[in-house]
């Protein structure tokens, strides 16, 4: 422990022997010691040298200690100084005496040296504490005391100003959104729409191939699987080959061929399917074809696109992987605009999966990762699907930005704040719906959102040209 140079401690006791053990143990400890022998020296030695803290026994001959601690509370001098009485008295009524009187703690005879070291390291280290406080205190209050003084002045110079500042920073905003949103629909309209024309052709130019590998692998195994029965049947009606037939075997290990290439074929199978299954998915989801509202079942978008990321969720970082939840409810096909939906549910879905990824990099989870979509109709006039993370969720303060073009709380370089503004976009404006978000910081984020089941409006069926796949840029 670092004391400061000034930290005395005044010891007062009439029994010698209690003075030189505590004034030892307590000088080993760095303290400045004081001693007193009864209280009247006690009360002399305070009006010119004014300890950090007083161990005050209450047995003493002339003014006992509980007389002692109500003279030093009556002095405004040394009202302050914390007293720790020295007893060997068990009695709780005289304990109540003492800490009424204005004491801060008990230490009762014998000593424990270590225990009074503890005890009075404590009250020291409170009692510097309560100084500081009151110093900074005070210097707070001149400190508040000048700058209201200042910003009183101030506003008696700005009062004429503050109005026309008003008026112009209104028209500014008013102006700023506009461009915002122009832009916004530009990125939307141009960028994306081109990034979904190349997903769709790639996904066309792919599906044609991979259906032929896939039809062939399927005839390649019953081929090969003949072959192999073939070559078994060799082995039972022909156990004794030739040398070179014998040598041969061994080189190209004949047994575990016979065993590993079905799996293989399997293997090769699987991975066709899978590329298949992607390609449908992109197909799908870029709906690119689509140039009006249509009736569309929402499961269908938010699995194409939950495949699409399934590369992200199922890697293994720190030996970590991100589970999707889906709690489907019975939902009724949908009029909407499916690519647009569609981006909107990879711009939340991926904004989910980056929150979860960074905890994971940084080995900074403690639970399953998990991402829980959560569908439903209400009032049989909507669906609401909400997109449910268990991250470290976002902060009040971001929240009120969330939607706002340009906005993004990604590093530099990790994100360009549209792909919430888009999402936006996509679900109020062209489609009368909602979105919102439900968030407390440790505790997670929900993304609700809610469209009509039916749109109204015939205006509205022109709002689905351009629909593309994006990337999240929130």
């Amino acid at each position: 422990m670092h004391l400061h140079d000034t930290t005395v401690v005044l010891i007062v006791d009439d029994i010698p022997a209690n003075l030189e053990v505590l004034s030892d143990a307590l000088t080993d400890a760095g303290f400045e010691v004081a001693v007193a022998t009864n209280g009247e020296s006690a009360l002399k030695q305070v009006e010119y040298n004014i300890p950090t803290l007083i161990l005050l026994d209450v047995m003493m001959p002339g003014i006992d200690g509980f007389e002692t601690c109500r003279r030093l509370k009556a002095n405004a001098n040394t009202k302050d100084i914390p007293i720790i009485f020295m007893t060997a008295l068990s009695d709780s009524v005289d304990k109540v005496r003492g800490l009424s009187l204005g004491a801060v703690d008990y230490i009762t005879k014998p000593f424990q040296q270590a225990e009074v070291l503890a005890r009075v390291q404590v009250h020291v280290q409170l009692r510097n504490a309560t100084i500081a406080m009151e110093q900074q205190n005070i210097h707070l209050k001149q400190e508040n005391e000048q700058r209201i003084a200042a910003e009183t002045a101030l506003q008696h110079l700005t009062q004429d100003l503050e109005q026309r500042v008003v008026e112009r920073t209104e028209e500014l905003a008013h102006t700023l959104q506009i461009l915002q949103k122009a832009q916004v629909q530009l990125v939307q309209a141009e960028k994306l729409a081109t990034l979904g024309q190349l997903v769709a052709g790639i996904a066309h130019e792919i599906n044609n191939p991979i259906n032929f590998i896939y039809a062939n692998i399927h005839h390649a195994n019953h081929y090969i699987h003949d072959l192999l029965k073939l070559i078994q049947l060799y082995l039972v009606q022909y156990p004794h080959p030739t040398k070179d037939i014998e040598k041969s075997i061994k080189e190209i290990d004949l047994y575990f061929l016979i065993e590993d290439l079905p799996k293989l074929l399997s293997s090769m199978e699987m991975g066709a399917q899978r590329i298949s299954n992607i390609v449908k998915s992109f197909r799908n989801f870029s709906r690119h074809d689509e140039s009006e509202l249509k009736i569309v079942d929402i499961h269908e978008g938010i699995d194409s696109t939950l495949n699409i990321l399934e590369y992200r969720l199922k890697e293994k970082v720190n030996n970590q992987s991100i589970n999707i939840v889906k709690k489907y409810g019975s939902l009724p096909q949908v009029e909407c605009c499916a690519g647009k939906m569609n981006q909107v549910f990879m711009n939340i879905l991926s904004n989910a999966i980056d929150a979860l990824e960074e905890l994971i990099i940084n080995d900074k989870y403690f639970i399953f990762p998990t991402i829980l979509i959560h569908t439903e109709v209400l009032e049989a006039e909507y669906v609401v699907i909400r997109i449910i993370d268990n991250g470290l969720g976002i902060s009040e303060e971001a929240q009120k930005r969330l939607f706002d073009p340009f906005f993004t709380t990604k590093p530099a370089g990790k994100g360009t704040g549209l792909g919430l503004s888009i999402s936006y976009q996509i679900v109020e404006e062209q489609h009368g719906g909602s979105l919102t978000c439900i968030s407390n910081p440790g505790q997670g984020a929900e993304f609700v959102i809610k469209i009509p089941i039916r749109h109204l409006a015939q205006s509205q069926k022109v709002l689905c040209s351009n629909s593309s796949i994006g990337n999240p840029f929130y």
